[in-house]
């Protein structure tokens, strides 16, 4: 296949078609599951914030101990900023993070009526919300369609060939442009359980991926 040449849609459902088989068994991304768990659109905005430069298996127990204290922005709010960093840490920023969330609960019970909008923009107004974590609350909290970005998403379809794209912003809108609204919402979470388990930044496990055939393996030096 010429490497000049990108995927086209028939290509990428094709490898979404064998990823969803190939990572079934694979436990889903932290924040997909708090949303499966508890069905709240404000704790996956919480989630979100926590997983913020935080691998999973640190971001999941951080959300469980926070939410197992208290589960509404009412409640949040009366826990001190102190508390809430005991039982975030030892997330990334947990120092920061736990103010955000006090501010993130006040702007949302006097600005938008102790309700998470479900709307791109205006939660793109709350602070500390950039597009990534607006795009997957609306995927995983209120089930629209949203392009997500994280490093997985932006490395793997340029790895794929099926877009060319400089950073995850640019991702973000060429994926937009591209791919099929019917994979919007189940896209970053499967990008990003493959890219945690086989897609690796560093010597992906090629050999036994199951659509080594149709990667382009854009600027793999290395791999397994």
């Amino acid at each position: 296949m010429p490497k000049s040449k990108l995927l086209d849609n028939d290509q990428i459902a094709q490898v979404i078609k064998l990823l969803k088989v190939a990572m079934r068994d694979l436990p889903d991304p932290s924040v997909t599951l708090v949303g499966k768990k508890f069905k709240s659109p404000f704790l996956v905005l919480i989630s979100c914030l926590l997983s913020l430069r935080t691998r999973d298996e640190t971001t999941l127990p951080a959300c469980e101990r926070l939410f197992a204290r208290a589960d509404t922005m009412q409640a949040m709010l009366k826990i001190p900023v102190p508390e809430i960093e005991k039982l975030i840490y030892p997330v990334g920023f947990y120092k920061t993070k736990a103010v955000r969330i006090h501010e993130i609960c006040s702007a949302l019970i006097h600005d938008f009526a102790s309700k998470v909008p479900d709307d791109l923009e205006l939660l793109l107004t709350l602070k500390g919300v950039g597009r990534k974590t607006a795009n997957l609350v609306l995927t995983e909290g209120f089930g629209k369609p949203g392009i997500c970005v994280d490093t997985h998403v932006h490395r793997i379809s340029n790895r794929l060939g099926y877009i060319k794209t400089k950073d995850p912003e640019s991702t973000e809108f060429a994926l937009r442009e591209k791919l099929p609204p019917k994979y919007w919402i189940e896209y970053n979470a499967l990008l990003v359980t493959w890219g945690q388990n086989v897609c690796k930044p560093i010597s992906p496990i090629c050999s036994t991926c199951p659509v080594k055939n149709i990667c382009q393996r854009v600027k793999v030096t290395i791999s397994r």
